[in-house]
């Protein structure tokens, strides 16, 4: 068994307020990396109803094609 499966990846989105999201093309290793990226993000001016997060390379907003798969016949 590999120990490895608990590593995460973690990648910085952020959402518009009419639902448009952004994935970052950079990642973090830890979370601490990206909240630290997020604390930054948030000392500029941001317009309203933007959003920053830090979503985890689990998430199935990472790998889009896979929830969208046809099923099959």
């Amino acid at each position: 068994m590999a120990t490895t499966a608990a590593a995460l990846v973690w990648y910085l989105v952020i959402a518009g307020p009419q639902g448009g999201m952004v994935v970052l093309p950079s990642t973090f290793d830890k979370r601490e990396q990206c909240t630290a990226a997020i604390t930054e993000y948030q000392k500029q001016p941001t317009p309203a109803g933007w959003s920053v997060q830090c979503v985890p390379s689990a998430s199935p907003f990472s790998d889009e094609g896979d929830a969208e798969e046809p099923s099959a016949q």
